[in-house]
């Protein structure tokens, strides 16, 4: 006879306590939450105190109540590289779009019995380290790099052409580095996706075009808005795209917030554009959590 629990919901003879594994599951990842948690508090603690902070005669960061730090970043060259951040990021958002949504349609609906396999091809190159991905990719994007040449080979660029050095060439390191952010959730969202949809579509004589448009975008926008933000985050902060790639008048806000810290040893003033970089992080996370929110909300109606 089939044992129920404190809630009446019956469970088959011989199965354990579910409030058991559930306090099992909760002290296992109890360790590692409190572990993540509290270096992450006390690091935001850190900074957070650091920015109302001065610097000795030596350099050596002190601890305060000052405000100048964040005065400072009134002025108009922060505001410059934090607007070039922004756009730069916003532009590396609707490209890997652009490059993400034809990948995850065809490997989703047209992958058949390979799609592990294609989305492992593209994924494991990842795995490497992210520094030497960019000393590869900037190796392309040179000069005397391969692209280049093709491109002079068939008169679209001359001599004269750039890559590097230019905020091209800061973007294409950035879509290059975060492109597969985009992929995977749009990848995730298209194999959940109803695929009568699409049917229906074509049955009501909509063209390929139209049917992507008003039928897979909308049924994969959250794919989508999950994606942009995993790009958006770290396209924001990167310092190494806009070092290799771009040079000292390409520069973005990661780069400033390294130099601060390195090579200025301005600490303060360096947490200070930390706390802004994480405001400006912080109001579009809460947009995409926005926009989930009310998604799920019109899908439980």
């Amino acid at each position: 006879m089939a044992r129920r629990n404190r809630s009446g919901t019956a469970r088959p003879p011989g199965a354990g306590p579910a409030v058991s594994g559930a306090r099992l599951w909760t002290w296992l990842m109890l360790p590692g939450t409190l572990w993540m948690t509290g270096f992450l508090l006390a690091s935001l603690l850190l900074v957070a105190t650091l920015a109302f902070g001065t610097t000795d005669p030596l350099g050596n960061p002190r601890f305060g109540l000052n405000t100048d730090n964040f005065a400072a970043l009134a002025d108009p060259a922060y505001r410059t590289v934090l607007l070039r951040s922004l756009g730069y990021a916003l532009i590396t958002c609707l490209i890997c779009l652009a490059v993400a949504y034809p990948v995850a349609y065809a490997i989703a609906l047209h992958g058949g019995r390979f799609k592990n396999l294609l989305i492992a091809a593209i994924v494991v190159p990842f795995f490497a380290n992210y520094l030497v991905r960019m000393y590869g990719w900037s190796v392309v994007l040179s000069d005397d790099g391969p692209l280049l040449k093709a491109l002079r080979a068939i008169g679209i660029a001359d001599d004269g052409t750039k890559i590097l050095q230019t905020g091209p060439g800061v973007i294409a390191g950035l879509v290059y580095g975060f492109v597969v952010f985009m992929i995977i959730p749009l990848y995730a969202a298209m194999e959940r996706m109803d695929t009568s949809l699409i049917e229906a579509g074509r049955d009501l004589y909509g063209g390929p075009l139209r049917t992507f448009l008003f039928v897979t975008v909308p049924a994969t926008r959250q794919g989508a808005a999950a994606g942009c933000v995993l790009v958006f985050l770290p396209a924001m902060g990167d310092f190494v795209s806009a070092q290799l790639m771009g040079g000292p008048d390409q520069i973005m806000i990661g780069n400033l917030i390294q130099d601060k810290f390195f090579q200025g040893q301005n600490w303060p003033l360096g947490s200070a554009l930390t706390m802004l970089l994480m405001a400006v992080l912080l109001f579009g996370m809460l947009g995409y959590l926005r926009r989930t929110r009310k998604d799920e909300a019109e899908a439980v109606r």
